[in-house]
């Protein structure tokens, strides 16, 4: 009984082996394969330059846009006085009344902070701002009425949200009249829509013309290997085991062309930057372009490696299983 388990916990161990072997010489034969297939791109270096240009170039263009977009919704955020309500108040209203409307206003879940000017202060405000001066000194009475300034939290500050809180702001009894210039903030708004649908439908373009490419490139090298893959099929190599080589060529494409379109990005950036500063000062409005971080590189590597795979599995799999010995 010893011996048959003694031979059986060999028998075993030797299966264990076998196993760990047959992973190790798996991941081998890809490194391998990848290895080989880098050092073909590098044996073309004009025509491999080239496909990884125009993935890199086609991959910038959307990136590019991208990064605006989301530094175009940081000055929309840095914006929130264009969404600030202003309330006129009735010429009675006291500035203890004016207090405890702006208690009442503090409790309510739609705004953010709340602010009062006084006819008083509007009117030294008016004289700083106007240039007239001592002229000011000659009214018998103070012509403007207390303000209450209102500014909506960020859920409520799109144009519709604004309209509604304007809207219920309107009813309360100190009020005389409500305003906020809510065609201002379609515009904002709807221009920023414009600029992320026209990103996804240009990065769509030409992440498909990307694909295409790649998938032409994949089978041109496939084409100028015809009699090398007739002989791999003569001697047993499975489609599979010949398309894998093919495949890590469009993920060295990929890799590369996002590496490309990363460097061309931080550039284009920095180029930016200086003009956006200047730009941004005319607004008194303090901004910092936000460059391609981390996680953006991963997501652009992410993507132009999809794509450099997608277009390589796109030709493989039509024109591997054509070629076959006569």
């Amino acid at each position: 009984m010893s011996l048959l388990f003694k031979g059986r916990a060999q028998g075993a161990e030797s299966v264990k082996i076998g196993a760990f072997q047959m992973l190790i010489m798996f991941f081998t034969d890809h490194l391998r394969q990848a290895v080989n297939s880098l050092g073909e791109l590098w044996r073309s270096p004009f025509a491999s330059l080239m496909t990884i240009g125009v993935l890199g170039f086609s991959i910038t263009l959307p990136s590019t846009l991208y990064v605006l977009v989301k530094n175009t919704e940081q000055i929309s955020q840095q914006w929130e006085q264009a969404s600030e309500i202003s309330l006129f108040l009735k010429s009675g209203v006291t500035d203890a009344s004016a207090q405890q409307l702006l208690t009442r206003l503090r409790l309510w879940p739609e705004i953010a902070e709340v602010a009062y000017i006084s006819s008083e202060e509007g009117l030294k405000e008016f004289q700083i701002l106007s240039g007239l001066g001592d002229a000011l000194n000659y009214l018998e009475t103070n012509p403007l009425p207390a303000v209450v300034l209102v500014v909506p939290t960020s859920k409520h500050a799109s144009p519709t949200a604004a309209g509604i809180l304007l809207d219920k702001l309107r009813k309360e009894r100190e009020v005389e009249i409500g305003k906020l210039d809510i065609e201002w903030l379609e515009r904002l708004y709807a221009l920023i829509g414009i600029a992320k649908d026209l990103v996804t439908l240009l990065a769509v373009l030409l992440f498909f013309a990307v694909v295409l490419i790649i998938g032409n490139t994949i089978r041109l090298n496939i084409l100028n290997k015809r009699d090398e893959i007739v002989v791999m099929k003569l001697v047993g190599a499975t489609d599979a085991f010949i398309q894998r080589p093919f495949l890590y060529t469009g993920f060295w494409f990929g890799f590369l062309g996002g590496v490309m379109a990363w460097v061309t990005v931080l550039l284009i950036l920095l180029w930016v930057d200086y003009s956006m500063q200047n730009f941004m000062e005319k607004y008194q409005v303090s901004f910092d372009l936000t460059a391609m971080d981390l996680s953006t590189l991963m997501a652009m590597l992410t993507v132009s490696v999809g794509l450099g795979i997608a277009g390589s599995l796109l030709s493989v799999q039509r024109h591997v299983k054509d070629i076959e010995p006569r």
